[in-house]
């Protein structure tokens, strides 16, 4: 008859036998947390160490595909920004990616699921698999939903890609310089663009991105129409019927005259601008003004020095309020009424505003802005812009803005007391522009005895600009707008 067991040496024996089993359970646990791990990091590693190789080979065979393509495409998009331009903006490149991201992140997905499944939950404490139920569904769904929302942004963008610019051909610079007209116009149904609120031309240098910003005023009347042109024909004494903005109206009144055209308010005022300034106009876009509040808004707002009391309201309705002096960071709201109000000062002095609006927007929106911001800026300037300009030039204007942002920003209005607005000089106007185009390039010295700058001698401030009316405001004429603003 075998001997007894002590009660001592039982209790040892089953404290062993617990602590193997426990230590068994931890590595298991560990086990199976290392595989999840290594899904996250490298895809596929866990099921060619602990499960279908196959499955495992192709999945870091693809992995290591996408991670040399990514960097490969950051080095050259880093060397040549247009690379990186041209593939955020074409709809074919957008639609493979944003399909490859969709299908990226159910197969990650399934290969965390295959991961947590080779880590044999059944066999783990009930503690252990909680928990590991708990990290695979937050690597999974962290993952898959990160992949998701890049699907959804590209998405945005391919949208706003084939929603925005057109599919029509391109036009090359015009001695050196894209000369492209920006029109402000109020929304509303039945009036998008009838009677353009602002124009303004900005000439681009083709090669550094240097702007010069030439605005003409609504109120312009008996100018000429470009050579050769459709409203030449009708107007060969110059346009004596309406302003500058009214020629949106007649040309709508009369399509008969623009067959061929889609937009033939916007194409005879181009045949005005063009005639008045002597500049090849190479595209268009038309802001809505009402629309731009929420560019503003979805950029976080601009900062603009507000030189005095700007009202809130009038334009036939009553004023609301002011916005108060100072350096200011304006939501939508305040920059559009900073930028289109009239109550108590002029249109030309609106102009100088509106420039200095522009150059804070240019100066202002990083990339990393936009990149933050990307789908509310996209849904806001969907619903604020029209444009003919071609989706194939977008990576050029891109690459402009770029180079513009570290340049000083020109500025010339055709306004008094340079200009008479009821009866313009137009060779006078055409050597303007010609001077403030050569400036910017650096091609024309500066006069030796300039003239002073508008108000800063007697510091007036009318509507928010510095400057006069009878003297002329330092924003509608400047080498250099920032400092003018």
């Amino acid at each position: 008859m075998p001997p007894a067991s002590s009660p001592g040496l039982l209790d040892r024996q089953r404290a062993a036998r617990f602590s193997t089993d426990e230590r068994a359970a931890r590595v298991r646990f560990r086990r199976a947390m290392a595989l999840m791990v290594m899904t996250l990091v490298l895809p596929g590693s866990a099921q060619l160490v602990a499960g279908n190789r196959r499955i495992g080979r192709i999945a870091l065979r693809v992995w290591a595909v996408l991670v040399v393509g990514f960097l490969l495409t950051v080095v050259v998009s880093l060397v040549w920004h247009q690379v990186a331009f041209k593939m955020a903006v074409n709809p074919s490149l957008l639609g493979l990616l944003r399909i490859g991201l969709m299908l990226g992140a159910i197969a990650w997905a399934a290969l965390f699921v295959d991961a947590w499944r080779i880590g044999q939950p059944l066999t783990l404490a009930m503690n252990h698999r909680r928990a590991a139920v708990g990290v695979n569904g937050f690597l999974c769904l962290s993952v898959a939903g990160s992949l998701l929302f890049g699907a959804h942004i590209v998405g945005v963008q391919r949208d706003f890609m084939l929603s925005m610019f057109s599919n029509g051909a391109a036009t090359g610079a015009h001695d050196g310089r894209y000369n492209v007209l920006l029109i402000g116009g109020d929304s509303g149904a039945g009036r998008w663009g009838l009677r353009p609120d602002s124009m303004t031309v900005a000439s681009i240098d083709a090669d550094t991105g240097r702007t010069v910003l030439i605005s003409l005023p609504r109120n312009m009347s008996n100018f000429p129409f470009v050579k050769g042109s459709v409203m030449r024909k009708q107007f060969p004494h110059g346009f004596d019927v309406d302003y500058l903005n009214g020629v949106s109206t007649w040309a709508g009144d009369h399509t008969d005259l623009f067959p061929h055209s889609k937009n033939p308010g916007i194409d005879a005022t181009i045949m005005g601008i063009e005639g008045i300034t002597g500049l090849k106009i190479n595209y268009w876009a038309m802001v809505n003004l009402e629309g731009f509040k929420d560019l503003v808004d979805a950029v976080g707002g601009v900062t603009l020095n507000v030189r005095a009391p700007i009202p809130v309201g009038g334009l036939g309705d009553d004023v609301t309020g002011y916005i108060q002096p100072g350096v200011r960071k304006l939501d939508g709201h305040d920059t559009l009424w900073f930028a289109r109000a009239r109550d108590g000062s002029d249109d030309y002095s609106r102009m100088a505003r509106q420039k200095c609006v522009m150059n804070a927007m240019l100066q202002q929106i990083s990339p990393q802005v936009a990149v933050t911001h990307f789908e509310q800026i996209a849904k806001a300037s969907s619903a604020m812009i029209s444009t003919d300009i071609p989706a194939s030039e977008v990576p050029r204007f891109m690459s402009l803005a770029l180079k513009a942002k570290s340049q000083k920003v020109a500025t010339l209005s055709l306004v008094p007391p340079m200009i008479n607005t009821a009866d313009p000089d137009i060779p006078l106007i055409k050597k303007k522009v010609t001077q403030a185009i050569d400036r910017a390039e650096g091609t024309a010295p500066k006069p030796a005895a300039p003239h002073k700058k508008a108000g800063s001698g007697d510091g007036v401030v009318t509507g928010g600009s510095v400057g006069s009316l009878s003297s002329g405001y330092a924003a509608n004429q400047a080498d250099d707008l920032d400092n003018a603003c």
